[in-house]
């Protein structure tokens, strides 16, 4: 079992590995990459828009270089309009409470 509870992918994708070693780290990273292709989560509940979010921060952090930069952009730029949604609501409350 890995730490998140999930069976080794090496272990899943045996069928797929054959021949390969399962100590090789390019053959465990391309179990890993089948279990994330046919890793089946429900998209419509908070867990699976959570699992989403640690699936791209996953994916931001090994990814290099230019990847990495749009990954962080993104996620600043996420934020940015998010904060702006926020101050805008709370204009709107504040401004209608007081008049």
């Amino acid at each position: 079992m890995t730490t998140a509870g999930r069976p080794d992918p090496a272990r899943r994708f045996h069928d797929d590995l054959v021949g390969l070693d399962p100590d090789d780290p390019e053959a465990r990273a391309f179990a890993e990459h089948l279990d994330r292709m046919e890793r089946v989560r429900p998209m419509f509940t908070v867990e699976g828009e959570l699992n989403g979010v640690r699936d791209f921060a996953e994916s931001a952090n090994r990814a290099g270089g230019l990847q990495r930069w749009a990954a962080w952009l993104l996620v600043v730029l996420v934020l940015v309009g998010a904060g702006y949604v926020i101050y805008g609501v709370l204009e709107f409350v504040l401004t209608t409470y007081v008049d």
